[in-house]
């Protein structure tokens, strides 16, 4: 059987399990032998972190070939405008290329969301939005670059889900352990 950790990322913490001078890693939450990430969430990104044991399943997660769609709902920076989403939707040009069109849509704050430590910062005269965007790429910090893109910076950013794989209710720094045949 082949193991599959979903694992919710708080924060400020690496995606390696060998520990770092700065930020707090991977061996500091999971007490599991021999699973390692199927891909990665930048140290200030937050949310689902798949973790297996299974080479094939790893790269069948992390590789951009497959094109598993990921999820994130991002707090960003000012009050997102439809020509920004209809720009996401068609894909963005950066610095390393075009990107493939995103799912994009304009969302309420989450509800059921956990406080970030420290806090986004907050400005008095400039409002934030939230968004949720779907990809089907991996390029380094890539809805980062494509929200700053088109105008709108992200402050907090969170994956829920990876393919068929969602947070759910964890919460941060929490662990769920599921078998795949």
């Amino acid at each position: 059987m082949t193991k599959l950790v979903l694992f919710n990322k708080p924060y400020g913490v690496i995606c390696q399990f060998s520990p770092h001078e700065k930020h707090p890693c991977l061996a500091e939450y999971i007490d599991i032998k021999d699973v390692y990430p199927a891909g990665r969430l930048d140290h200030d990104s937050e949310g689902l972190l798949l973790l297996t044991d299974d080479g094939k399943l790893q790269h069948q997660i992390s590789d951009p070939k497959n094109k598993m769609r990921k999820t994130y709902c991002a707090q960003v920076d000012g009050e997102i405008t439809q020509s920004a989403i209809d720009a996401l939707q068609k894909g963005v040009q950066l610095k390393d290329g075009l990107t493939r069109p995103a799912r994009a849509r304009i969302i309420a704050p989450p509800d059921k969301l956990w406080p970030r430590n420290p806090p986004v910062r907050f400005r008095k005269h400039i409002p934030t939005s939230w968004l949720e965007l779907t990809i089907s790429e991996g390029r380094n910090r890539q809805v980062r670059r494509m929200t700053a893109a088109v105008g709108f910076p992200t402050l907090r950013l969170i994956r829920y889900r990876i393919g068929d794989w969602q947070l759910g209710d964890l919460q941060p720094g929490e662990v769920r352990v599921c078998t795949q045949p």
